[in-house]
């Protein structure tokens, strides 16, 4: 066989450098030109969103913390109810989690700097600060009752020994008109089957009041078991009423419960379902959403449940029949943490 020259074998193998230079370049240009459809994309999808100022006390308004990218993502923003994928108003007050009812708000929030931590914004119905209280840990819910005179968060916290691996939370009451603070309600007594129950692990979490300003529901957490309690402010008294119930959610005329159920074992995907519970019969009815729902749901009015799914950009907000018909509907993209607004 003949010897190939040295001068063929470098013009061929700067041949075949030139070609994978070509490819290679080729490509990356191709991945930039999907890069930016993609970024194209991503902003002709986001809603659109305007600067504004926001009334607690305007009827007719969902309001939420906004997901959607750009300048005002966190801020909390507002659409009517009729129409939530109009575009929305944002006022420059950034909240991680948000609730609002009777012209009073509660915004928990980021405070940053060297050390960064959390505070609870009592906001009146002009969305200006009225009370802040330092909170210990993550926020994660947030409820104001249909008066607009208690407040109520939970926030994760860390340090408790009895916990291990599993969370821990802190929830407190706030009421505007006495001003006094409930910290914890680990201090409150605790009934099951009326005698005292207590225990190291204790942990409360989702408040939702009744129009009376003195009940209340919440869950209560203990030895891997979760309970629906019922409150009383002014005994300070929390009293066990029904098993494995989450995050409740009472109804405006006082008579269900929405709630998220396990379905399935502690740890498993997708292990929770949404729920209604009647108050005086005990009935629950499974809602049409299958989804796992890790929220508390909100009421829109007294026949539909108002809760948030992962989205792309966060959570998108989706809606779904009480009384467990129908089917399950997005109606607000990058959006969590709802409330409607009103007198």
């Amino acid at each position: 066989m003949t010897p190939v020259p040295a001068r063929h074998r470098l013009l061929v193998l700067l041949a075949a450098t030139a070609l994978l230079l070509t490819g290679a370049v080729l490509a990356v240009s191709r991945a930039a030109d999907r890069a930016a459809e993609r970024e194209r994309g991503d902003r002709t999808s986001q809603p659109a969103v305007k600067e504004g100022k926001l009334d607690l006390r305007r009827p007719g308004r969902l309001m939420f913390r906004n997901l959607a990218w750009g300048p005002q993502r966190d801020h909390l923003a507002s659409v009517p109810l009729t129409t939530p994928g109009a575009a929305r108003t944002a006022a420059p007050r950034d909240c991680l989690r948000f609730h609002a009812a009777a012209g009073t708000g509660i915004c928990l929030r980021s405070t940053g700097g060297v050390v960064p931590g959390h505070e609870a914004v009592v906001l009146d119905s002009r969305m200006k600060p009225v009370r802040r209280f330092t909170v210990p840990g993550i926020p994660t819910r947030a409820r104001v009752s249909p008066s607009g005179r208690l407040v109520a968060w939970t926030v994760f916290v860390s340090g408790d020994s009895y916990a291990g691996g599993a969370f821990s939370t802190r929830t407190a009451i706030y009421d505007t008109r006495t001003h006094t603070l409930h910290d914890s309600l680990e201090d409150f007594t605790v009934l099951v089957d009326g005698h005292r129950h207590q225990a190291v692990d204790h942990n409360f979490w989702g408040v939702t009041f009744a129009a009376d300003d003195t009940t209340f529901y919440a869950t209560l957490g203990t030895q891997g078991r979760t309970s629906l309690v019922r409150g009383n402010l002014t005994r300070r008294t929390l009293t066990a009423v029904r098993e494995n119930v989450e995050c409740p959610s009472l109804s405006p005329d006082g008579t269900r419960i929405a709630f998220k159920k396990r379905v399935k074992p502690k740890g498993a995907d997708a292990p929770w379902r949404l729920y209604v519970l009647d108050l005086r019969s005990g009935r629950e009815t499974p809602l049409a959403e299958r989804a796992s729902v890790d929220d508390q749901a909100l009421w829109r009015d007294g026949n539909t449940l108002v809760y948030a799914l992962p989205g792309d950009y966060g959570a998108d907000l989706w809606e779904v029949p009480a009384n467990g018909k129908g089917h399950p509907r997005k109606v607000v993209a990058s959006a969590v943490s709802p409330a409607v607004t009103g007198p």
